[in-house]
């Protein structure tokens, strides 16, 4: 069985008018059970030079699994703080939803249930070489 575990850390001396401090891990389980995610897509980056949407993951590339409990992983590598891409997620032919906008050093770790017509797509807002840093991991 494999074991990932994901780790976030925010602080901050003045973000509030108490210091924060909040940090939380997990270990990454199959849904339902206590099982580790045992597969990825593997740590990969893909640059961007145009402003049309692109399926980042296309739910067809996954096997489908009863109760998914996939995670990705993207960021935005840009060093230029105006260049941002949107992500979504939903059929790319449709009207898949935002879930946000990833400006320069941004990265973003969700889950993703790679059910029917749920890819993620990315629309980068610059037609020069924009990069994203991206992994999905999975159970089989």
């Amino acid at each position: 069985m494999a074991t990932t575990t994901a780790t976030i850390t925010l602080s901050s001396s003045d973000l509030t008018s108490d210091a924060l401090a909040l940090s939380s891990t997990a270990t990454l389980t199959k849904g339902g059970t206590l099982s580790g995610l045992d597969q990825t897509y593997g740590v990969q980056r893909r640059t961007y030079a145009s402003t049309s949407a692109a399926v980042l993951f296309d739910e067809t590339n996954f096997p489908d699994a009863a109760d998914p409990a996939f995670k990705v992983y993207i960021k935005n590598t840009s060093t230029v703080a105006t260049e941002k891409v949107t992500v979504k997620v939903g059929d790319s032919t449709g009207s898949p939803q935002v879930i946000g906008d990833l400006f320069a050093g941004d990265w973003m770790f969700i889950p993703y249930s790679a059910m029917d017509n749920q890819d993620i797509t990315v629309t980068p807002n610059v037609s020069t070489a924009l990069t994203l840093e991206y992994m999905v991991i999975y159970h089989s």
